[in-house]
């Protein structure tokens, strides 16, 4: 399955850097650029499955852009996520009936960002996600909430099954504690480190139930993985 490609035009440096690693994550493959002209013309060129979009880039704000990009026939089913700092509900109005498909209101928490991307193409291009993650003899489906291993079904709690879901999307890559508090918790909840150890203790003896072998690697003075074998 090939991954989803996602544009993100943006002029905030630290924010672009923040989404471009946290899409890539998700593997998603990102362009990023910094002004709305050159979006335009990169977007003649080539169409993304998604469109990040900024609502006050420079030379072309977002919103103009995302008014010339319904105009064309080319773009005008392009799933388009408006980021602004403006949170009025006229404004959130005006973004919509331009043609925005969603709106998130900076500052907002990646995992949200995350979710709205992954909900937006589910619905515009369900083709490029998948709900099922397989690593191994583990299958997670992620629309029926559902974790398997080896036919058998396995009961998580909702954290347990986020952070698995989570190690999934990224088989035999390690995790610091930190990377998996933004990540699985989110970036505006502050909670101890050491929380991340309770719950991988408890997925872990979920998931290994019986004489399975462990699935979780602990890399010491690293963090955590899911086994890609």
């Amino acid at each position: 399955m090939n991954a989803a490609k996602v544009m993100v035009v943006e002029d905030e440096e630290p924010l672009c850097v923040l989404l471009k690693y946290n899409l890539e994550a998700e593997g998603y493959h990102v362009e990023v650029i910094n002004r709305g002209d050159e979006a335009e013309i990169r977007l003649q060129e080539s169409v993304p499955d998604l469109l990040v979009l900024d609502w006050m880039v420079p030379a072309v704000s977002g919103i103009e852009l995302c008014r010339r990009l319904r105009a064309r026939s080319e773009t005008e089913r392009l799933p388009i996520i408006m980021l602004t700092a403006r949170g009025e509900e006229s404004d959130r109005v005006r973004g919509l009936s331009t043609g925005a498909d969603d709106y998130l209101v900076k500052p907002f928490s990646t995992p949200e960002f995350i979710a709205r991307v992954r909900a937006l193409l589910r619905r515009a291009k369900p083709e490029v996600l998948s709900s099922v993650l397989t690593v191994g003899d583990i299958v997670l489906d992620r629309e029926a909430h559902r974790v398997y291993r080896r036919k058998n079904e396995i009961r998580l709690g909702p954290t347990e099954f986020r952070l698995l879901e989570f190690l999934m999307q990224h088989p035999g890559r390690v995790f610091s504690r930190s990377q998996l508090l933004d990540n699985v918790w989110g970036e505006t909840i502050y909670i101890d480190e050491r929380t991340v150890d309770v719950h991988v203790g408890r997925l872990r003896k979920a998931v290994n139930t019986g004489r399975m072998p462990d699935v979780i690697r602990t890399i010491r003075g690293a963090g955590y993985a899911i086994k890609d074998d």
